[in-house]
């Protein structure tokens, strides 16, 4: 799950970037302007704060951007809806946590500080959570060695020949 999980976060992720960015094609889903469309006219003046915002990133971030964006392209335009209305609830709920978090902490920001605030609280959420991730997949992987380990037939034994099951003396860790 854990897998799963953190190809859609970035898929949800590059869908956001994608709609921002003018990356996706087709048609906008309102007849609002964007400024994405504005600023194409503009001599692509967003582009190319997108292309700054790109090269900032850590070479490991460019190409798990650039291995989300063939994914997006490759998704139907269903497939890619439902992942936009996925991202916007998770951008909501965190959205919510974040003004929680300053309710509950008791802090009174006029309207520029609260936004400074909610974003700031949303990068250390997204390092925390990058963290986490990058936690959990080693551990993962350390707990698959070892159940490798532990069911890998004897070098000794020949193949096919039926071997004990492994005693399972502590159980499995959560």
């Amino acid at each position: 799950m854990g897998r799963k999980f953190n190809v859609v976060s970035a898929i949800g992720l590059l869908s956001i970037l994608a709609t921002d960015s003018g990356f996706a094609q087709g048609k906008p889903h309102s007849t609002q302007r964007r400024p994405h469309v504005i600023n194409q006219q503009n001599g692509g003046q967003f582009r190319g704060v997108q292309r700054e915002r790109f090269y900032r990133l850590s070479p490991e971030d460019q190409q798990t951007f650039r291995k989300n964006a063939e994914r997006w392209l490759q998704m139907s335009p269903e497939e890619r809806t439902l992942m936009r209305k996925r991202e916007q609830v998770r951008q909501e709920r965190i959205r919510g946590e974040a003004e929680a978090v300053i309710r509950d902490s008791g802090l009174r920001l006029d309207p520029t500080k609260r936004d400074l605030f909610q974003e700031r609280y949303l990068q250390e959420r997204r390092i925390i959570d990058r963290e986490l991730r990058q936690e959990y997949e080693t551990r993962r992987q350390q707990q698959l060695e070892r159940l490798k380990r532990e069911f890998q037939p004897p070098e000794n034994s020949p193949r096919g020949a039926a071997t004990s099951a492994p005693s399972l003396s502590t159980p499995p860790r959560r």
